[in-house]
């Protein structure tokens, strides 16, 4: 522990409370892990995906990425998603951005920007050409910028929605709701967005919203 040893001591102290208030937590959370929900969020050190729902660890898979996006051909999301669907057989995946996401305004500006980052923001700036009508009716610019968070979880859900292993879930008849939240950091409550997919029908109702 020569490196941030505050962390280990903060670590420490975690584990000791969890013990006190539940001795069999570890040794049950150990044999099996059976989460009900997949989470699809922000890297954003601001919003924590356990702690914002109230749950204990072992109840959330979690993928996070700079503003939550959905992309084909990204292996680290795919394989999460997939082992999530198809193995632990969640019931609900969970797509929640945030207000004042870093990503989502880079996307909103015209500039690019240097690196893979510029790259990774392409799906955003794609939502962002899609709705330049109705952000363009937004004169505030933090009004812009909330509603493209609110628009890019949108798009996310329907990409969550169209990959094989969701596809293949509902083919089967198998209850799988994709969802579509938005969290604000300047007071810790979620909001729904009405995004909700229980199938395949749902899809053009969002698509179309």
């Amino acid at each position: 522990m020569r490196f941030l040893p505050q962390l280990f001591a903060n670590n420490r102290e975690w584990a000791e409370a969890r013990v006190h208030e539940d001795p069999d937590f570890f040794s049950r959370l150990s044999r099996q892990q059976s989460p009900r929900f997949l989470w699809i969020g922000c890297s954003d050190s601001r919003v924590p995906a356990n702690q914002i729902v109230g749950l204990d660890p072992g109840e959330v898979f979690v993928h996070r990425n700079v503003a939550n996006v959905v992309r084909p051909g990204d292996l680290n999301l795919e394989s999460v998603l997939q082992y999530a669907v198809a193995t632990l057989q969640v019931t609900d995946v969970i797509v929640c951005g945030h207000y004042g996401c870093g990503g989502v305004q880079a996307a909103l500006d015209a500039q690019p920007l240097a690196g893979p980052i510029d790259q990774w923001l392409e799906p955003i700036r794609a939502v962002r050409d899609a709705h330049a009508g109705e952000l363009g009716t937004l004169a505030e610019p933090g009004a812009r910028w909330r509603r493209l968070c609110e628009l890019n979880v949108l798009a996310q859900v329907d990409a969550v929605a169209a990959t094989p292993w969701v596809t293949e879930a509902w083919e089967a008849d198998r209850t799988l709701h994709v969802h579509g939240w938005i969290y604000d950091v300047r007071d810790g409550l979620l909001h729904d967005l009405d995004a909700g997919l229980r199938g395949p029908d749902d899809r053009p109702n969002l698509t179309q919203g």
